[in-house]
């Protein structure tokens, strides 16, 4: 961590470049937590899991110092108007009074989530890589799960890629024959979603697409049984929605798995205006009993992980677009305060079409003009150059 500290209150510019990034994304941090939209704990444990950086960005500002970052703030709000870069009014009480987002934390522990509804069998709707992996997760975890597809191709297609999966982990010791065998016996498909009667809770990870979830849980409240929980993976639509489409709408809930979901531990669980305490609360603790790490928020859009890295994303565009810092040293500047990719990098693994409907998701709900997607992203995302999986975006590969 002093690593990181060092590297974004150093003097030179590598360092500047870090700075004019960073400081905007723990402003938004910091305007996140005074909202009471996340707490402190969950909005550090969202980059931490969900993006693999060393430390969350508001153990970052106690590390740093509120007062060193509401400074840097003024400063660069000085050099740009923008009101983004205003210091978060929390950001400038903790420098004056010398309190930190621990501090007002408390040393108090949350007791940890208990299952309110009995969870035994899971159903998963959608066979495509996060599906697959979603049934491995609760698998793995002891519980039996029944998945559904379109066809036997489908369904066949999730039983290999969980058998190749498990064939790695009893390759490196991590797994051995039986434990193979027994997640494997654990799994039931089908093609028809009648076969999801009897779970307990149904998780659906299909196309993003409102109108075909929209149907799903229209079905899904016709098919699962009285009190099962109906939870969408959706990274970018309105849970709101998909319970209005349900009679039951206080058993609908988001779960928004990371890609690879058998790999990446963090899940928002993400609850709409009408999702009781009861379900919030098993679904936090199921997420406990699979190895996840939940993180709560509300439903609107980028929940917590997108709504604070996609705007700093097209930051790092607008500064290469100034004409002053090339891709690369962005990139490496970035890289050189811990975080796994620079900017560039992560923008193509994402794919730049994604990156810039979240971006627009976000402006349509917030309305910050300082968020407007950056116009070489727009530009790139109409030229096809979509990063690793055309070959091109901001890098060629």
């Amino acid at each position: 961590m002093q690593e990181v500290v060092d590297r974004l209150t150093a003097s030179d510019p590598a360092a500047d470049v870090a700075r004019t990034l960073l400081l905007p994304y723990l402003n938004h941090a910091a305007t996140m937590y005074e909202s009471g939209y996340a707490t402190s704990a969950d909005i550090d444990a969202s980059m931490r899991f969900g993006c693999g950086y060393p430390i969350g960005p508001l153990a970052l500002v106690d590390a740093i110092g509120a007062g060193t970052v509401a400074s840097g703030l003024e400063k660069l709000y000085a050099e740009t108007g923008d009101e983004l870069h205003q210091p978060a009014a929390v950001l400038t009480t903790q420098a004056a009074e010398g309190t930190t987002f621990a501090s007002a934390a408390g040393a108090d522990g949350v007791a940890a989530p208990q299952l309110r509804h009995e969870i035994r069998r899971v159903g998963v709707v959608g066979t495509g890589t996060m599906a697959s992996g979603i049934v491995e997760v609760f698998a793995k975890a002891g519980y039996d799960v029944t998945f559904v597809g379109r066809g036997d191709d489908k369904v066949a297609g999730v039983v290999a890629a969980i058998t190749k999966s498990l064939d790695k982990a009893v390759a490196r010791g991590k797994l051995d024959d039986q434990g193979r065998a027994d997640v494997l016996g654990r799994l039931t498909g089908a093609t028809e979603r009648e076969a999801l009667a009897d779970a307990d809770i149904i998780v659906e990870a299909i196309a993003e697409d409102l109108a075909v979830k929209l149907a799903l849980f229209s079905d899904l409240d016709r098919i699962a049984k009285p009190g099962a929980i109906l939870a969408t993976t959706t990274s970018s639509l309105s849970i709101n929605a998909c319970a209005a489409a349900t009679s039951r709408p206080q058993d609908v809930i988001g779960m928004h798995f990371f890609n690879p979901a058998a790999i990446m531990r963090l899940v928002e669980v993400v609850t709409a205006d009408d999702t009781s305490v009861e379900v919030d609360e098993t679904v936090r603790a199921l997420c406990l009993a699979t190895g996840k790490h939940p993180v709560s928020c509300g439903d609107r859009a980028g929940f917590i992980v997108n709504a604070l890295l996609f705007p700093y994303l097209n930051d790092a565009v607008r500064l290469h677009e100034s004409g002053d810092v090339s891709l690369d040293e962005i990139d490496e500047a970035l890289k050189a305060t811990g975080l796994p990719m620079g900017p560039f990098q992560l923008l193509d693994v994402v794919g730049n079409d994604v990156s810039l409907a979240i971006q627009q998701s976000l402006v349509e709900t917030f309305g910050h003009a300082g968020w407007q997607p950056a116009p070489t992203l727009e530009r790139l995302v109409a030229e096809g150059r979509l990063g690793r999986k055309t070959g091109e975006g901001f890098h060629t590969y």
